[in-house]
């Protein structure tokens, strides 16, 4: 989809910084009939180019040219990937660009920053996490987008009486036209290529793109203060049942065969890690991506039912996808690069 005609007189000013990714684009989809919307990006929307104003959250001159006075800011940009390079990005996006931010919206009057975190910052969390959890990132990615958080606290308590501060910690997102790690895993069980590493029996906290950008937009107005959610579709699946819904999907028998012992994946993993330290090269199979399928990762929620119901369950939203990306032909359709 392309948004070609002008956009008309809304009744809500949004600027969504980052945009043009993957979870902006459908948030954007979602907002931009309903509410005047300004996408703030340093790449131009495929979908709505439009509405789009270059600017770099590392720029501070680019910000405050893009930025309108007194939007709703939703900050959706991020340096997310395992793979950097160099790492130093991880602050300049994830840390300055949040400093950066906050700079712009004391200067024009934003009372409302919706911020998209991660519960990477919890790190290999105990099952059950939720939004009281230790703080304890095991990467540059949770640790910079915990210290982001605080820079955006830092902001609202100068006003905590009329400003409004919402977190997002969502888990892994999943959806339509991404190409992040469980795109890689639906690719492969499609392909009859894929190998269960491990017992299969680890369980998984994922987000389907549509119910997030939902929930995002519940949280676009409300009472001043600060408000923090990890953002989980239940029922959590642990990687058997989850492999065998997307074979139930595609028509394929619910089981493999064989399986790949954790340590030799991980002995794999280490190889291919030291192969591209030497190459300069960038791999699918890596340590920290093997430790990341084999782990649990579970988290609870302190969004209820009666606050909010997603629009679409976790089977229907896992069929969605699928269909979309290897039963219907979406070739020409754009893709989004993440983790």
């Amino acid at each position: 989809m392309t948004q070609d005609a002008d956009v008309p007189e809304q009744c809500r000013l949004i600027a969504v910084i980052g945009g043009s990714g993957f979870i902006g684009t459908r948030l954007v989809a979602r907002l931009w009939k309903q509410h005047d919307l300004v996408i703030v990006d340093k790449h131009i929307s495929g979908d709505f180019p439009k509405l789009t104003r270059q600017a770099d959250v590392r720029d501070l001159h680019s910000l405050r040219m893009a930025v309108p006075d007194g939007a709703v800011m939703v900050n959706l940009a991020a340096e997310h990937r395992d793979d950097v390079t160099p790492r130093s990005l991880y602050d300049e996006v994830n840390v300055e660009g949040a400093r950066n931010l906050c700079l712009v919206a004391r200067e024009k009057s934003i009372q409302t920053i919706v911020f998209t975190s991660t519960v990477a910052v919890y790190g290999f969390a105990p099952i059950g996490t939720d939004e009281s959890g230790k703080i304890a990132p095991f990467a540059d990615y949770g640790r910079t987008k915990f210290e982001a958080e605080n820079i955006f606290r830092a902001w609202q308590a100068e006003d905590p009486k009329a400003r409004r501060l919402v977190i997002l910690r969502p888990t892994v997102v999943f959806g339509e036209r991404n190409r992040g790690n469980v795109y890689n895993l639906f690719r492969q069980i499609a392909s009859g290529m894929f190998v269960m590493v491990g017992a299969g029996t680890n369980r998984k906290s994922v987000a389907y793109v549509g119910n997030v950008v939902a929930f995002l937009d519940q949280c676009l107005q409300g009472d001043a203060g600060v408000w923090t959610y990890n953002y989980v579709d239940k029922p959590d699946l642990d990687m058997n049942a989850l492999v065998a819904i997307v074979r139930r999907t595609l028509g394929k028998p619910e089981s493999g065969r064989f399986r790949l012992p954790t340590v030799a994946a991980l002995g794999l993993g280490h190889l291919f890690d030291l192969i591209a330290r030497i190459s300069g090269r960038k791999f699918a199979i890596s340590a920290i991506r093997v430790k990341k399928f084999t782990a649990n990762s579970v988290f609870g929620t302190a969004i209820i039912p009666a606050q909010f119901t997603p629009p679409v369950s976790l089977d229907a939203a896992i069929a969605r996808t699928i269909a979309f990306e290897f039963v219907d032909d979406n070739s020409a359709q754009t893709t989004f690069d993440s983790e």
